[in-house]
């Protein structure tokens, strides 16, 4: 389908919007900006985009952008939409950690507790494996960007960051999409029951996730001491 060549001009202003919207104003009005345009697919696209992007700059939840994605675009074409959105939300965070962290061979010092917390996080990704240690961050309930601060101070490769934020993240984006297909309006209050529910079996995902290096930790222990 040809776009009509006053679109894109339109969606550059609808983008721009959005982003003067995220520094201005508060999470729940900017998400008013997104559903003025929600009848129009592409520029709700080029919004949400802006919205994904300008995220990390105001350390907003991923989840309440789910529930926005799945407003706009329903559970089917929501869910893989609103994944592919939070992975690359947390690329920018990533890389800014990264840079700031320099190399995990300690060449470049972070100061006492910074390098007692890299060395913290630095064990669990070696005992749970990159992969593994990525998607029980990502199921527990903790700030998004301070699990991607955690794998990036600790070395962890991108790819394993993007793999493991797409598997980990995914019943928090199911839930998001499905509470915002089912909205009348945008909203911004969380996933309410559902979320309390979701927390629990998240966290009893993680805890089974970890099950295995945590026996093989406890095992290793004894062999190490004697």
């Amino acid at each position: 389908m040809t776009v009509p060549a006053g679109r894109p001009i339109a969606g550059l202003l609808v983008l721009s919007g959005v982003l003067v919207a995220g520094v201005a104003l508060s999470p729940s009005a900017t998400f008013g900006v997104l559903e003025a345009v929600a009848a129009d697919p592409f520029l709700f696209g080029l919004a949400v985009a802006g919205m994904y992007l300008i995220r990390p700059l105001f350390a907003w939840p991923t989840t309440p952008l789910a529930v926005v994605v799945g407003y706009g675009y329903g559970v089917t074409a929501g869910v893989p939409v609103a994944l592919a959105g939070v992975v690359v939300t947390v690329l920018p965070t990533f890389l800014a950690v990264r840079w700031f962290a320099g190399p995990v061979d300690g060449s470049l010092s972070l100061g006492p507790s910074l390098e007692r917390a890299r060395a913290v996080t630095s064990r669990y990704y070696e005992t749970t494996g990159p992969v593994r240690g990525v998607i029980v961050s990502r199921l527990a309930p903790i700030p998004s960007d301070v699990s991607t601060a955690a794998a990036a101070i600790s070395g962890v490769d991108l790819r394993h960051v993007a793999v493991g934020t797409a598997i980990g993240e995914l019943p928090w984006t199911v839930a998001g999409v499905v509470v915002g297909a089912s909205a009348a309006t945008i909203t911004t209050a969380g996933l309410g029951d559902v979320g309390i529910e979701l927390a629990a079996a998240c966290a009893l995902a993680g805890v089974l996730l970890l099950a295995g290096p945590a026996y093989r930790l406890v095992r290793e222990r004894p062999a190490a001491s004697s």
